[in-house]
């Protein structure tokens, strides 16, 4: 196993600029709900580090849920486009507050058949949080209400996003040297 050292190309967002915006979009989101309560649904794996923080600086009354989806594949970078829902919410949404938390939007895909999905369960509203926005790769167009960062067509990792499932603990969003990722991939173990 390597170390995340051994592919950073560069630190894209340090860990104090990422705790300001995620306090700043928490305050944001308590100003617009203020008086209301409201559920965050978290797409694993990778928003959860981000939801975590995010609860920290929401000061009105909130819940919970998940769901998974898969676009990806085990060790793909590109999505296949074909959008499966692995893990389903155990609550009901009908007349309430949705954010819907991700870590990051590229193509939108993926978003757009949660959005989709979701929108047939009678939400009150419905509004998407993400820490990232991809916005070179956007296929489809996604109403994104808080955005913590839009960032260049860069391989990212760390703070939740992962880098074949490893890494996501980092608290700082690093960029992968592809070159250096593939002389290790080559390497025999």
């Amino acid at each position: 196993m390597y170390s995340y050292k051994d592919v950073l190309a560069e630190i894209l967002i340090d860990e104090e600029t990422l705790q300001k915006r995620v306090r700043e979009l928490g305050e944001q989101i308590s100003r617009d709900f203020e008086g209301q309560d409201l559920i965050f649904i978290c797409i694993l794996r990778g928003g959860v580090v981000f939801l975590i923080d995010l609860m920290r600086y929401v000061s009105v009354p909130n819940q919970i849920e998940f769901m998974a989806v898969s676009s990806y594949g085990s060790g793909n970078r590109e999505s296949s486009g074909d959008v499966r829902i692995t893990y389903d919410l155990n609550t009901r949404i009908e007349g309430r507050n949705v954010v819907i938390v991700e870590d990051i939007v590229d193509s939108g895909n993926t978003l757009n058949a949660v959005i989709q999905l979701l929108s047939t369960r009678g939400p009150k509203s419905l509004c998407i949080c993400t820490l990232l926005d991809k916005k070179d790769r956007r296929k489809v167009e996604i109403p994104i209400r808080y955005r913590g960062f839009t960032i260049p067509d860069k391989f990212v990792y760390g703070y939740g996003l992962d880098l074949d499932e490893y890494f996501r603990n980092l608290p700082f969003i690093g960029v992968v040297d592809l070159e250096k990722l593939e002389k290790i991939k080559e390497k025999p173990s």
